[in-house]
């Protein structure tokens, strides 16, 4: 193991290969930025490209650095201007885009930016240590286990919920499950409520529905409220001041940074959780075990609501690497596209590859930590310069705003009618907002619904009824995990109430 790393090493960091590291990085983070052109599109694009570079590690190591470079990028799309890149930088916008309207943009970056280093390198540390350890253990998971899983993500709704806004929260994580049912069914094949239109044959696209509920209502809040636009950082002529983070801010921040990225990384090694799982839970675990005052300002600019979910879905994409290159399984859609590479480029991943080609797995391992340090040096001292865009005039903003919003709805199905759903959708949830309805369990139903009805499918037809809860130890302790989720909040409610009546009575 010692002789690979250091072959690792040596192969990591020749010339060529540091600079496919760099390169990676900023082809992913500039890209990452554009809503619709998600870690998987962009892999897909560069797949021609690593191939004719021939050298199987140089080609892993840039669709390496371009796959974490999109994540990294993708938050900042989702903090200016409250249109996730990437699907597991939605829950970065329920903080950043209220930071960054308040003005405080560049702190709202400056701390995705430490958080997303953080969790990449802890993630990368870990690989490093249990890579083989931890693919024995993502083989004891089996369908009843990722059911419980998501029914572990749909318990933390209630971290997404306002005050007494849970009943409301239950109402659009259902309508989010309905809406994943649109498309044709896993186990017969057959569409569903498609109403014989041919373009929903495949369902819903995710980014149009992101779209819709984050982006395009904040182009029509803009148009009906002027005010809006105008922030902190744009009334002094632009000036980004506010970069730095307290020490008071640091050590808050630091122990949240460690969890998730421990969490998040676990995650992203079960094949199928993935990093938009990693961070919807990342940060309702958060919120769900912070003091009543600070949970109260999630949603409005929490500092610790972007340090959560940007620390486990980068960690989560550390952790996605464990199955693809241990076991030979992608874990999401991404490393399914990374798998095809590798095929494409002889190499046969799975137990073998640590043993057979270790300069391969060690120096895809050894460009991880690399890549998080470029990008922390690149993209923290553009921060001034990124956070400017919201000192753009609110009559360039808007059409800003609604140009990337349709160019990613398109761009994610290549289907004209995405731009149609795109507008409905958009409408409805501009309606739904002025409602004080939350949109965000909507959207988390919406991504763990599919998975959530084809593994209860299969753990149903391997058991022959619901009898896999009881026979399976770790589904049943996942469940139990679960209820504690959906209790704790309402038992703390409940006893905070208590308490300050025994104050009123003078107690």
């Amino acid at each position: 193991m010692f002789e690979g790393i250091m072959t690792g090493l040596a192969t990591a960091f020749t010339f060529t290969n540091i600079m496919m590291v760099i390169g990676g990085c900023l082809i992913g983070t500039f890209i990452g930025m554009l809503p619709g052109l998600g870690p998987m599109s962009i892999i897909a694009i560069m797949i021609p490209v690593a191939i004719t570079i021939g050298d199987p590690s140089t080609a892993l190591i840039l669709l390496a650095g371009v796959y974490y470079g999109a994540v990294f990028g993708g938050s900042t799309s989702s903090i200016l201007i409250n249109a996730p890149g990437v699907a597991s930088t939605v829950a970065t916008s329920f903080d950043g885009y209220p930071l960054a309207r308040s003005g405080q943009a560049g702190k709202a970056l400056t701390v995705a930016a430490i958080s997303s280093f953080a969790g990449g390198s802890i993630g990368a540390i870990l690989l490093m240590i249990f890579a083989p350890m931890l693919a024995s253990v993502a083989l004891l998971f089996h369908s009843s286990e990722y059911f419980a899983l998501m029914v572990v993500g749909l318990s933390a709704i209630a971290a997404f919920a306002g005050t007494g806004q849970v009943a409301k929260a239950l109402l659009m994580t259902f309508l989010g499950l309905i809406m994943a049912t649109v498309g044709e069914g896993v186990l017969f094949n057959m569409p569903r409520f498609t109403m014989g239109i041919m373009d929903l044959q495949s369902g819903f696209g995710f980014i149009t529905l992101a779209m819709a509920m984050f982006a395009l209502p904040e182009a029509i809040y803009l148009v009906l409220d002027p005010g809006r636009s105008k922030t902190g950082d744009g009334e002094d002529g632009g000036k980004i001041t506010n970069l730095r983070i307290t020490r008071q801010e640091a050590k808050s921040i630091a122990p949240v940074i460690g969890r998730q990225s421990l969490q998040g990384f676990f995650i992203g090694v079960l094949p199928g959780a993935g990093a938009t799982i990693a961070s919807f839970l990342g940060y309702a675990v958060e919120r769900n075990i912070a003091p009543k005052e600070e949970q109260e300002q999630f949603g409005k600019g929490a500092i610790k609501g972007i340090a959560a979910p940007e620390s486990a879905n980068n960690a989560a994409c550390t952790g996605s690497f464990v199955p693809l290159l241990t076991l030979g399984i992608p874990g999401s859609g991404t490393t399914a596209i990374l798998l095809g590479a590798l095929i494409a480029l002889n190499v046969s991943p799975g137990p073998r590859l640590m043993v057979d080609e270790p300069q391969i797995f060690w120096a895809v391992i050894i460009s991880m930590y690399l890549g998080n340090l470029v990008l922390l040096i690149l993209n923290l001292p553009l921060i001034p310069y990124i956070a400017k865009v919201l000192a753009v005039p609110r009559n360039f903003l808007i059409p800003f705003i609604l140009f990337f919003t349709l160019m990613g709805a398109y761009i994610g199905q290549n289907n004209a009618t995405e731009l149609l759903l795109l507008v409905g959708f958009g409408i409805c949830a501009t309606i739904l907002r002025f409602a004080d309805y939350p949109l965000a369990p909507l959207l988390i139903g919406f991504i763990l619904g599919p998975l959530l009805e084809n593994n209860f499918s299969r753990a149903m037809q391997l058991y022959d009824g619901m009898g896999f809860i009881w026979s399976r130890p770790m589904t049943l302790g996942l469940l139990i995990f679960a209820v504690i989720l959906v209790v704790l909040p309402s038992y703390r409610a409940r006893r905070a109430r208590a308490r300050a009546e025994g104050v009123a009575d003078g107690d």
